[in-house]
């Protein structure tokens, strides 16, 4: 039976189901139904209704005489009849009220993000620093430590910033490190380190050195397959009536501790726009078939792309925690827009 042959009738009780079990976390009886709705017909009537979702799959219960509670299918049709969901316009200014109290520090941003997110659904929030396609030359500076040695700053796009210990052949003196870091700024900002290498002739044994250590932070940034994450809620989640004996909850644990719960939960395919939902055996992962997971990519495309996510029993809000993330992932693809100069952040309508 399709999802779209339910009566009005069945859905509405489908939704209710749902709706309650969700706010309570008790299987839902048919008098708590009759009570949300009003068709008109008896007690007898929806408990026929809700045989009947329960031999599609829709609904189980836990024992014969208990109430209803959704399964993973009745779960993904409550979530495609949400429709458009924003959270409450009051939220939404607080929200970019309390980023915009935050200077241009992206690593502030997304703390912020991470914790604004765990808050709002009461789950454990996951949130990746924006990822460019790969690393681009912004500008590099170079401060004399001693005779031999340096220090070599790097600024790539996307405001990330790193360090690293140069030694040379030969002594240099600073103002001869401030004649090199100028003449190379001039010669690969903009570049990848394949446009680096490729440039990279003609140059004096200080120059190349310089150079080679430039190409090698930059390769390192391109080798990483996931960038650094941001994380919050986990006491939330323990709170949760789903892992009141702690077995569901270390599986998790264990994810976290190995730091694997992002490849985990990552969708082999994931939407390059809107926020996707994955429901329970949904997930690739049999690890994480008893939870879900609402995930939105932020960011500018083609110049740097991150991920901002929430992993919760399949008990989860889904309508509270798809706006939250709709509006999170919006806010942040605003920023790195700004940092990136740019005026097209990804859309997430």
């Amino acid at each position: 039976m399709k999802v779209d042959m339910l009566s009005p009738r069945t859905q509405a009780i489908l939704k209710s189901i749902a709706g309650r079990y969700i706010a309570g976390a008790v299987p839902v009886p048919s008098q708590s139904i009759l009570d949300d709705l009003e068709f008109g017909v008896s007690s007898a009537t929806i408990r026929n209704e809700m045989a009947h979702l329960e031999k599609e799959g829709f609904i189980t219960r836990p024992h014969p005489s208990a109430g209803s509670i959704p399964t993973d299918k009745g779960y993904r049709y409550y979530v495609e009849s949400l429709g458009n969901v924003e959270l409450p316009l009051a939220e939404q200014r607080l929200i970019s009220h309390l980023f915009h109290q935050i200077e241009r520090e992206l690593e502030e941003w997304l703390i912020l993000a991470a914790r604004l997110t765990a808050q709002l659904v009461q789950n454990v929030a996951i949130v990746t620093l924006a990822k460019p396609a790969g690393s681009h030359f912004r500008h590099l500076a170079l401060f004399a430590l001693q005779d031999l040695r340096a220090l070599l700053v790097l600024a790539l796009r996307g405001a990330r910033i790193r360090q690293q210990l140069v030694t040379f052949d030969q002594p240099v003196t600073q103002s001869e490190l401030a004649i090199i870091a100028d003449k190379l700024n001039r010669a690969y900002t903009g570049s990848s380190h394949r446009q680096i290498s490729a440039r990279g002739k003609g140059l004096s044994a200080t120059e190349q050195v310089v150079t080679d250590c430039v190409v090698k932070i930059m390769q390192a940034e391109d080798r990483q397959e996931y960038e650094e994450l941001y994380f919050d809620g986990l006491h939330f989640m323990l709170n949760q009536p789903e892992f009141a004996h702690g077995q569901q909850m270390l599986s998790l644990m264990e994810l976290i501790e190995h730091k694997n719960l992002l490849p985990t939960i990552l969708p082999a395919k994931l939407a390059k726009r809107g926020v996707q939902v994955i429901i329970g055996k949904e997930n690739e992962a049999e690890v994480v078939r008893n939870y879900s997971v609402v995930i939105s990519r932020y960011g500018v495309p083609e110049e740097a792309i991150g991920t901002i996510s929430v992993v919760g029993p399949t008990r989860m809000p889904y309508a509270r925690t798809i706006s939250a993330i709709n509006y999170l992932s919006s806010v942040l693809s605003g920023l790195v827009a700004e940092l990136y100069e740019r005026q097209a952040p990804i859309d997430n309508e």
